[in-house]
């Protein structure tokens, strides 16, 4: 059943890189709407592209265009709303072009402004291209950067340390460190960082996932988590103290553990989430559980968040073969932390 109504504000859905899939994964969604029991949406994207993949897909799809998102709610059960982002270039399925990246980027402003105005309950990303943006001059590493930057100037009240977690229902993990090679993961680990995340994660765990008492583990950097300085000694030197320190601010964190065999199933019914030292010790695990429906989620943002954990897939963007279930699971969860928010704030 669906976790939002009329008396909640819709969801804002972002384009993305209008030469992937998001706008197909998105006419997908729509399409399982009562299937799914999915909250209603508004679509902030190029009506132009999306009728041009309504057509080479034969998925016949009505469309309205809204000029408002509490328009969406009305026009939801019979069309898809669409709140025009227009595009400055033709839009080729698989072939991206950074002269498209305003409008990508403006999708995303536009609707972290109804956030902040409490017109939309959460934004759910469609999966951009951080290569072709930057060809255009976008400052930022990624979506969750930006995402972070919107938050800390539109709400500069709230304190905003973006955390990317990877959920599903098997398993939630967070990387600590995210998009760097991984030579330099040693030296971007510090205990300001290890705390920092793990406090934004056990509120996240608790204001937005409804956990009472979160129960967080840590994994080890190196093999064994260091074998007792044998096989490194961050374990001993940095991530243990860290932890100690967590624990005696009473919050439930234990480790660090040897990331092998922190996933298997009877561990994972022992913890509530895994912080991971980097990108692969975190998403392997999720991905190889919950290929199809992991979420990805930005915690210690001012407004709700998530994204499918997939990118713009360009290799196959237009042949009508892709799946939406991580978007729609995307949706059903950005509907469910801001409903678990509204009930806090109460």
């Amino acid at each position: 059943m669906s976790t939002t109504g009329p008396s909640q504000p819709p969801l804002a859905l972002t384009m993305g890189d209008p030469a992937g899939i998001g706008i197909e994964i998105t006419l997908r969604a729509w399409h399982a709407r009562h299937a799914r029991s999915l909250p209603a949406f508004a679509f902030y994207a190029d009506p132009d592209a999306v009728a041009d993949q309504c057509g080479a897909l034969g998925l016949p799809t009505p469309t309205v265009i809204v000029s408002t998102p509490e328009e969406a709610h009305r026009a939801f059960a019979t069309a898809l709303p669409l709140l025009p982002v227009r595009v400055a270039a033709p839009v080729t399925s698989g072939r991206p072009d950074a002269a498209n990246a305003p409008a990508v980027v403006g999708a995303v402003e536009t609707a972290v402004a109804h956030a902040r105005g409490g017109r939309v309950a959460g934004i759910v990303t469609n999966p951009i291209a951080k290569s072709v943006l930057k060809q255009a001059g976008f400052p930022h590493p990624g979506h969750t950067e930006l995402l972070a930057a919107l938050s800390a100037r539109l709400w500069p009240d709230h304190e905003s340390h973006a955390v990317m977690m990877l959920a599903a229902p098997e398993l939630r993990v967070v990387p600590l460190t995210v998009h760097i090679p991984l030579a330099d993961v040693p030296r971007a680990i510090t205990a300001e960082l290890l705390e920092r995340t793990t406090r934004t994660l056990w509120r996240a765990l608790r204001d937005d996932f409804g956990l009472a008492h979160p129960r967080i583990v840590v994994a080890g950097l190196n093999p064994h988590a260091g074998e007792n300085g044998t096989m490194g000694l961050e374990e001993q030197q940095l991530i243990a103290p860290g932890i100690a320190r967590l624990a005696a601010e009473g919050l439930d964190v234990t480790g660090p553990y040897p990331a092998d065999t922190l996933f298997y199933a009877a561990r994972r019914a022992r913890y509530d989430a895994a912080l991971c030292m980097y990108h692969d010790q975190a998403l392997i695990p999720l991905k190889t559980l919950a290929f199809d429906t992991g979420v990805n989620v930005t915690l210690g943002l001012a407004f709700v968040r998530t994204s499918p954990d997939h990118g713009t897939a360009f290799d196959i963007a237009g042949r009508g073969i892709v799946s939406p279930e991580s978007l729609i699971a995307s949706i059903e969860l950005a509907a469910r932390i801001a409903a678990q928010r509204a009930r806090g704030a109460r």
